[in-house]
């Protein structure tokens, strides 16, 4: 077993067979913490090192077997181990479940897990259970493990109970397919049938490959790529284009990767420059004319291009002959920043000198909400717990959304404490400082970064007073009390184990004010009150609309009580019971079951039978007294017979039953049928 290797890296290999000598030539040299335990511990494998053991020996006390009593389990168990290890650190960074990127990964390795768990025998949901003990034996080093545990938890949970749901049913299938390829005798699944088991059983190919391998059965590949392809061109079509710039546009790979491109936008928001590339949507020019779409490159550029979730800037483009209105601001490949619009007037010519001004209004706008979202995402913590971790975020003039790692919906209370903290912070009038250090020592300071997010050697570090420290690369407020005040208008799951905040600040949250206070005056006009009595107005008229429909209800109850009060002219005598059909018009089903209540009591003994037309429908019920239940009668097996004449259906117990149709043309019959039914019962 290796233990330590050292690489004496020396030279350079040009892909073809030539070395050169390196000028800073170098040693890696590693040797793995786990590989050293195996040594000194004295042990055959990292499966034995005393914190992994541990983790193994909970496998197979949840499977009831035994390690290296049989190699195919044991295969399970080790498997197993190495997984839920991996997938409790990457949920507790931040990762979750997806169907791409590393969330995919994740993915992967938890139905990987979770089916080995189901080979070794172990029943239900287990996953969760087994990442505790994860946590206990590597709390110490990483504390935040312990902070995050239910965040752990919930996350492996809902993905295991959903890969649950399906599995069973998937291999189900799987199991089908292969003893169909063996009575063939062939050795290949098909690409469409591999490719349906991943898009509707989720099963990842690598799951379905390592479930053949058993079988000594292969993937076609190929045919499972076509089918992917296929569908990705079906979705691409099917996504609406928001901007012709998108990302399909190739135009940008011909612009030299050498040009100058700098952002000068964090101090000034105007600035010249001169333009060193023209594209329309589809090639590169020198020159576009009055009317014409395009995006223009220049050496240095106040514009801030989206990213990071804020959006980037619009603003106007001046040269001596021409005026370029900007109305959106992207990056693209090698970083550039295009600027992309339209010519206004004149023509702008490659080589021109120009005025870069962007648009003031939005960019301040734009900042208000990017410093509340910094100011968000620590109250969250605060309120939360320190498991919330960014998981987007959206920032433009009129609104912010900030997406975050949590398991269940915020409370109320939870809600108004967040938007609490952070307008205390911005009345606090905080200084917004930036600081640009290294990597190391940003991660020093304790600087919030989002995971999974590329970072140079030097970054910048956005620091609000003690509060907030987070590295980002956009533009903020000078102060927190320029952001005026912050609203949460809405909080909402997104995803498994995702929520999303949309808020407003400054003029949004002003807007939103005036929209609320207009819609508060109008039904108070409404209502005949004045607003801050509306909630009172309203108790009272829904008060006087309880006791209005309760009214209602008597005096429908007595208009239907002196509907049937001559139907008693209607009983049948059948020996010593009595049978009552009873067609009354305009009674809904409650109303009925009252009737035939009343109805039971006055015959004493024998069975009811009620139908009524209401609103175009038929309504059917029958009742039975209890000593005529005794004698044979059952009310269900009467609706039974009768419901088809009104073209419904219906049951229900010996003693009451009830059915609904759409013919009333069938209500005599329907009567007819019952009697004689309840006659055949009674006899």
């Amino acid at each position: 077993m290796e233990v330590w290797n050292n690489v004496f890296t020396q030279f350079e290999n040009d892909g073809k067979g030539n070395y050169t000598l390196l000028e800073n030539k170098n040693i890696d040299t590693g040797m793995g913490l786990e590989r050293l335990a195996v040594v000194v511990q004295d042990v055959d494998s990292i499966f034995d090192v005393d914190t992994i053991k541990a983790l193994r020996d909970k496998v197979c006390e949840m499977a009831h077997v035994t390690y290296k009593e049989n190699e195919k389990n044991d295969i399970s168990i080790r498997l197993i181990t190495d997984h839920i290890r991996s997938v409790t650190f990457m949920t507790s960074d931040g990762i979750l479940p997806s169907n791409e990127g590393r969330g995919y990964v994740l993915r992967r390795l938890l139905r990987r897990a979770a089916r080995h768990g189901r080979l070794l025998g172990i029943k239900g949901s287990f996953l969760a259970e087994l990442s505790k003990t994860v946590i206990e034996c590597s709390r110490d080093a990483y504390p935040e493990l312990e902070e995050k545990k239910e965040h752990i938890f919930s996350i492996l949970n809902t993905e295991e109970e959903n890969f649950n749901k399906t599995i069973d049913q998937g291999l189900s299938i799987l199991n089908g397919y292969i003893d169909e390829i063996k009575k063939s005798n062939s050795n290949i699944l098909s690409g469409d049938r591999a490719f349906k088991l991943y898009d509707t059983y989720g099963f990842p190919l690598d799951l379905t490959k390592e479930i053949l391998e058993e079988a000594e059965i292969e993937v076609d590949e190929n045919g499972f790529n076509s089918c992917m392809d296929e569908q990705r061109v079906k979705a691409r079509n099917a996504r609406k284009t928001t901007n012709y710039m998108g990302a399909d546009a190739t135009v940008y790979e011909q612009i030299p990767l050498t040009l100058d491109n700098l952002f000068v936008g964090y101090d000034t928001l105007t600035h010249k420059s001169k333009v060193n590339a023209m594209t329309t949507d589809k090639d590169i020019v020198k020159e576009l004319h009055e009317g014409e779409s395009g995006s223009i490159f220049v050496a240095g550029t106040p514009f801030y291009a989206t990213m990071g979730g804020q959006c980037g800037d619009s603003g106007v483009i001046t040269s001596a002959e021409g005026e370029f209105i900007v109305q959106d601001t992207i990056k693209v490949v090698g970083g550039k920043t295009a600027h992309i619009g339209y010519v206004s007037k004149g023509n702008i010519r490659l080589g021109d000198d120009v005025k870069l001004s962007v648009d003031a209004n939005q960019r301040a706008l734009t900042c208000k909400n990017h410093s509340a979202t910094h100011l968000l995402q620590k109250a969250l913590k605060i309120v939360l717990g320190p498991q919330v971790e960014q998981a987007g975020s959206y920032v433009a003039m009129d609104r912010l959304r900030f997406d975050f790692t949590y398991n269940k919906p915020m409370t109320k209370e939870e809600i108004a404490k967040v938007e609490e903290i952070v307008n205390s912070e911005i009345e606090k009038d905080i200084a917004v400082t930036t600081d640009i250090m290294s990597l190391e020592d940003a991660k020093k300071t304790g600087a919030m970064a989002l995971f999974g997010e590329k970072y140079g050697e030097s970054v910048r570090v956005v620091s609000i007073g003690d509060f907030s420290k987070e590295l980002c690369g956009g533009t903020h407020v000078p102060s927190t009390g320029v952001i005026n005040t912050f609203k949460i208008i809405s909080e909402a799951g997104v995803a498994a184990g995702v929520r999303r905040i949309e808020a407003l600040t400054s003029k949004g949250a002003f807007d939103y004010y005036k929209t609320i206070e207009d819609e508060l005056n109008n039904a108070s006009i409404k209502a005949k009150t004045e607003p801050s009595k509306l909630a009172d107005k309203i108790d009272s008229l829904l008060a006087e609309i309880k006791s209005l429909q309760s009214e209602n209800q008597k005096l429908k109850d007595k208009m239907d009580k002196d509907s049937a009060k001559d139907v008693m002219g209607n009983v049948i005598e059948h020996g010593t019971f009595k049978i009552l059909p009873v067609d009354v018009k305009d009674i809904d089903m409650n109303a009925l079951r009252n009737l035939g209540d009343d109805m039971k009591v006055k015959i004493g003994s024998g069975v009811v039978i009620l139908a009524s037309e209401a609103d175009g429908k038929v309504n059917l019920i029958v009742m039975a007294t209890d000593d005529a239940v005794k004698s044979g009668a059952h009310a269900g097996n009467i609706i039974k017979k009768i419901a088809g004449f009104v073209g419904g259906g219906g049951g229900g117990r010996p003693n009451m039953a009830q059915a609904g149709g759409k013919n009333p043309a069938g209500i005599k019959d329907a009567l007819s049928a019952g009697i004689e039914e309840a006659k055949a019962q009674l006899s």
